[in-house]
């Protein structure tokens, strides 16, 4: 007897879904029709989650979110995870946690300071006193493409800020810059296309380039960097990258409804200082699968591509009941960075001893003191 085709639905109208779907001979349906693979927006993830429409996915159904991925994805959220998992981390005495003499997190400093206002205010004007001539990036929590993102560098920009809103509404990857080299300056504090990166906002700038978008492949960005800086530290800040993916999802984890009908593509948005250090700035529920390259519409498809593998083995119909541990021969270009088994048995001295160098490299490294092989946990 034939196995039945994957009945498949999405309201994100990208090329790169829809011909990854026909491409496996999946049937395309409507959301009121039987379908077991669903595409959605994180509005729609909202209402499929609802309390009030109470619907209820059967384990042949599964859909691209989590229901309440905003834990991560939120700005505000995101901030407050990592800090409470820091916080139990210290409560619990774990060598993560461990400090320097001026009591900043040695291992798990990979957020830049960040504060919530209105809540945080006098706790942000106290940090801004200390270096009146820094510049502070504002965000709103829960948009995205650079909306509503404006820099200050005086406590009555903040004022005016806070009168005006209460009357207004991995291997493959890429790194995007501005079309306007960056500048600290303060002349350029209103030049959105000194400070930020989105293509929403760069594609209007004379300087846009439309063949590569200001963008490179993280390939490239790391080729350039050995070449400048040389190898080890450039494969220092790929590992930094590493640990701050893994620890950010476990920050998260305790909270997320880890539903069996669920999975999730996420896209990280981190940026790199003078020195090579990486900070995480955001997670997108919904990366962006608007294509505005030649190789910005390859990388994505390949990377639905092999989303879909891991998510939907073999291109059968969903089965919740699946064993989710996908064979490595599927995984194309996806990389494991972590291995929860591994892990489990060893804790976080195992976690520590691949953060501080004793075994290195995404499938295992040399133990310092022996030059035996030793798998990491954490990767």
């Amino acid at each position: 007897m034939m196995a039945g085709k994957v009945k498949w639905v999405t309201d994100i109208e990208k090329s790169v879904l829809i011909n990854n779907f026909e491409k496996r001979g999946w049937v395309q349906v409507t959301e009121n029709e039987d379908w077991n693979f669903y595409w959605m927006s994180v509005q729609t993830i909202r209402n499929v989650f609802s309390v009030e429409t109470g619907y209820r996915l059967s384990d042949d159904q599964i859909v691209n979110h989590f229901p309440n991925h905003y834990e991560l994805t939120r700005k505000d959220l995101m901030v407050k995870n990592i800090k409470r998992y820091r916080k139990e981390l210290e409560k619990e005495g774990s060598p993560l946690a461990e400090k320097d003499e001026n009591g900043k997190y040695l291992y798990l400093d990979f957020v830049p300071v960040t504060y919530m206002l209105p809540s945080d205010y006098n706790l942000f004007v106290e940090e801004f006193r200390k270096s009146p001539s820094s510049t502070w990036i504002m965000k709103p929590c829960g948009k995205a493409q650079g909306k509503g993102i404006f820099l200050i560098n005086k406590l009555s920009q903040i004022k005016k800020w806070s009168r005006d809103s209460k009357t207004s509404s991995y291997k493959l990857g890429f790194c995007r810059f501005c079309t306007v080299k960056y500048t600290p300056s303060t002349s350029e504090l209103d030049n959105m296309f000194v400070h930020l990166t989105n293509v929403a906002i760069q594609k209007h700038g004379d300087d846009y380039n439309h063949i590569h978008g200001g963008k490179w492949t993280v390939s490239n960005l790391r080729l350039y960097l050995e070449s400048t800086r040389g190898r080890e530290v450039t494969s220092k800040l790929f590992d930094e990258i590493h640990w701050i993916i893994v620890q950010s999802l476990k920050a998260v984890a305790p909270v997320m409804n880890n539903d069996k009908h669920c999975f999730e593509c996420y896209g990280y948005d981190i940026i790199i200082d003078d020195k090579l250090k990486p900070w995480l700035i955001e997670v997108n529920a919904s990366p962006s699968l608007t294509s505005s390259t030649a190789n910005d519409r390859i990388l994505k498809y390949n990377l639905i591509n092999d989303t879909l593998n891991i998510a939907v083995p073999n291109g059968e119909i969903p089965d919740c009941k699946w064993n989710k541990s996908p064979p490595k021969e599927v995984l194309g270009n996806y990389e494991i960075l972590y291995d929860e088994e591994l892990a489990q048995g060893d804790g976080a001295d195992r976690d520590l001893r691949s953060r501080s160098g004793l075994s290195l490299g995404p499938k295992g490294g040399r133990s310092r003191d022996t030059g035996r092989t030793v798998p990491t946990t954490w990767k």
